[in-house]
């Protein structure tokens, strides 16, 4: 999974000169930005990365600060003496204690983007994560200056934040550049604080573009770099060998928190408008239809009998939202919006939340089978905090035991082929299942472990809706559905799966 950071930061003599003149001979008047391209051209070669990067890290080091914030940081009481005699000997005599509050910091990189000091960085370098309140957010320069930071305005949907500091002269600044002409090989270097080091520099090579990480956000799309990022370069530029700001360092991919080699940036073609649209205070407005969907892998592409990587599949529709009154369903296969192909590279949740609200736009599909278009009117994509607290099921999930030693019904090919024992869902189980009697469907009694059922999480009183898109009422259904799907050289099976306290979704099982 990838690994959020927001770690430690020191000041870092960088700059050096005098208080009139930058590091790079640049009066301080001169509103030119580091990365100017007529100063990257005599640095780096056309042909590639340079000798050095020597000259490259000194004009561009001067725009990069340290971020630092001060949070007061909600916690729960932890009383070791809980629940025993002992429990009001350190509260007063109170048995119940309310959340306490602690100071925290947080700490990490980002770069200015203005002569004036406007600053970019990640939104979680400077939030609380919903903990708390951030206190005071201070920027550390180079040269060791700070200055205390306003919050300008920030994104939680594409985790950057607009910060801005007053110095009383014109300060060193970058430019972004343009991430949509960057290739897998290309030359890249990092600047940044990790682990509270002060000033560090890493290089490596774009290893991919437009990386999709599968957190299924509207921003799941990414440059990954082998350039070696860690903890505390949250918030901080990749720069290109023109010296221009192609990408934010924003996550990491690893077991241990640490780099292994796999690191992610926002894109600049991302950033961009979104960075413009805070610093002058405007909202950030995004598409949004209301389903849940899921990418479109091999197991799923196989059950429905169409070729892989290619559309998402649609696990649940939010009642009144876009794409319910689109009349889309759970189980359509989306393959374009918009006239854009949905694929791993280029996800519907990032068409969609590109797309303006209001936006009439045509989404096709398949649905058993079928091709279809239906036309949807993109909706206002709700906040993310709203899109948390958001379920389209809220009851919980509660411990049960519906039947005792339920026996198998059929001929066992279920068992066979699908490692799962089932039985007829009666209005009996279905109250201790806590589902309506009218459900139809089938129980499931045992799931072998050593299935592919198994390995994907099915369990005991989990309800068997539909296969193959085919309502399932009784065990001969099934089985006649299994053998439909051999006969027709299909290696997998699309079940629905109700499970309580949960919404139905649909799951590939491999037959064996």
């Amino acid at each position: 999974m990838p690994v959020r950071y927001a770690y430690g930061v020191t000041a870092a003599l960088l700059l050096g000169g005098s208080a009139l003149t930058l590091a790079t001979g640049f009066p301080a008047g001169a509103q030119v930005a580091q990365n100017d391209t007529q100063q990257m051209q005599t640095m780096v070669p056309r042909a590639g990365a340079p000798g050095s990067f020597a000259d490259l890290t000194q004009q561009l080091a001067p725009a990069v600060v340290n971020i630092a914030t001060r949070q007061r940081v909600r916690v729960a009481s932890n009383n070791p003496f809980a629940g025993t005699p002992f429990e009001d000997m350190f509260g007063g005599g109170s048995t119940q204690q309310g959340p306490q509050t602690r100071e925290a910091q947080s700490l990490g990189s980002g770069f200015i983007i203005s002569p004036d000091g406007y600053v970019v960085t990640n939104n979680h370098v400077i939030t609380a994560d919903g903990q708390g309140e951030v206190e005071s957010i201070t920027v550390n320069m180079p040269d060791g200056t700070e200055y205390p930071a306003k919050l300008i305005g920030r994104d939680a949907a594409s985790d950057l934040a607009v910060l801005k500091i007053t110095s009383g002269k014109a300060l060193p600044f970058v430019k972004f550049g343009d991430s949509r002409s960057a290739r897998v090989g290309d030359w890249v270097i990092a600047i940044g604080n990790p682990f509270g080091l002060g000033g560090s520099v890493t290089s490596g090579i774009i290893s991919a573009v437009y990386r999709n990480t599968g957190s299924g956000s509207a921003y799941d799309r990414y440059l990954q770099t082998d350039a070696a990022i860690n903890r505390g370069n949250s918030g901080g530029p990749m720069f290109d060998m023109k010296g221009q700001v192609i990408g934010i360092n924003n996550a990491i991919f690893s077991p241990t928190g640490g780099s292994v080699g796999i690191g992610f940036a926002i894109p600049a073609e991302t950033a961009a408008p979104i960075v413009e649209r805070l610093k002058n205070g405007q909202t950030i407005e995004r598409g949004y239809l209301g389903i849940r969907i899921q990418p479109l892998n091999e197991d799923l592409a196989d059950s429905l009998g169409i070729p892989h990587r290619r559309g998402e599949f649609v696990q649940a529709v939010e009642p009144n939202k876009p794409a319910a009154s689109a009349g889309i369903q759970p189980g359509d296969v989306v393959l374009k919006v918009a006239g854009r192909e949905v694929s791993p590279d280029q996800t519907l949740s990032y068409i969609v939340a590109n797309t303006a609200p209001g936006s009439r736009i045509p989404v096709e599909l398949i649905r058993d089978g079928r091709r279809m278009t239906v036309t949807a009117t993109v909706g206002k994509r709700p906040s993310e905090e709203e899109l948390a607290q958001l379920s389209f099921d809220p009851n919980q999930p509660k411990d049960d035991d519906p039947f005792n030693k339920p026996k198998q019904q059929g001929e066992g090919l279920a068992e066979k082929a699908l490692g799962l024992s089932v039985l007829p869902l009666t209005p009996q189980i279905a109250r201790q299942l806590g589902t309506s009697e009218d459900t139809q469907g089938l129980v499931v009694s045992v799931v072998d472990p050593s299935s592919d059922a198994g390995a994907k999480g099915l369990q005991r009183g989990d309800i068997v809706l539909s296969a193959n898109y085919h309502e399932i009422a009784t065990v001969a259904a099934l089985e006649e559905t299994i053998r439909t799907a051999k006969s027709s050289n299909r290696v997998a099976v699309l079940l629905r799966i109700q499970r309580r306290g949960a919404p139905a979704s649909y799951v590939p099982i491999r037959l064996r």
